[in-house]
């Protein structure tokens, strides 16, 4: 029984790490399909990685408790599209809910190679470890303060349609070993498949194609 069950689960976990990436895809696509409420282009130009947590879910029966899986999809060297995306769990924070709801996407833009070196770690905390800031909303919204111009993380979040900048100080981001073997076979950390090369799985080419649609190429 056990061999027989093996397997299944194994092509269950794929199957749910297919789905989270495709969810990813989208959200990353619907939000930039609406200027007035995109991320601005001159800071995802400029941005070193993105990390994608399609559904954040606050856990009613622990106070204060929240928990998501996303992916961290980082720059090839030298800035010419999107290498292979890493599996991440994101816990806590300060990021609020609507009344009502339960499930916020999150969004966050790596600005620099020192926020890069910390995905490469086995966790850190936002606000802690990185510094952080809200990000602004609208494909040309101004991003010069001091504020954007240092943070090593931008912000967002979407509930219920509406998209904005949030703070997710506290929240920690750590390796999400079980989705990578999900994806590659083995069970690397992020440092491992962020700075190896390594190929990117066939179920992830949408969410590549999305995110080299809307910025291909890193400015300085």
């Amino acid at each position: 029984m056990a061999l027989v069950c093996a397997p299944l689960s194994v092509a269950s976990e794929k199957s749910k790490t297919a789905e989270r990436l495709g969810d990813s895809a989208d959200l990353f696509s619907e939000v930039m399909s609406a200027p007035d409420r995109a991320i601005p282009q001159n800071l995802l130009d400029k941005s070193q990685c993105v990390i994608l947590v399609p559904g954040l879910k606050k856990a009613a029966f622990v106070v204060g408790a929240k928990f998501g899986r996303g992916f961290a999809v980082c720059r090839n060297t030298g800035g010419q599209g999107w290498g292979p995306p890493a599996a991440i769990r994101i816990e806590g924070g300060g990021v609020g809910f609507q009344i009502g709801v339960s499930s916020t996407d999150i969004i966050l833009l790596v600005m620099n190679e020192r926020g890069m070196k910390r995905l490469a770690t086995s966790k850190f905390t936002i606000g802690g470890d990185a510094t952080a800031a809200a990000g602004p909303v609208g494909r040309d919204a101004t991003a010069q303060t001091d504020a954007f111009m240092t943070a090593e993380i931008l912000s967002w979040s979407r509930s219920k349609g509406l998209f904005a900048g949030v703070s997710l100080d506290g929240a920690t981001l750590r390796s999400d070993i079980d989705e990578n073997e999900a994806m590659y076979g083995k069970r690397w950390d992020n440092k491992q498949i962020l700075t190896s090369g390594a190929t990117p799985p066939e179920m992830a080419s949408r969410l590549l194609t999305i995110l080299n649609k809307y910025s291909s190429r890193k400015t300085s």
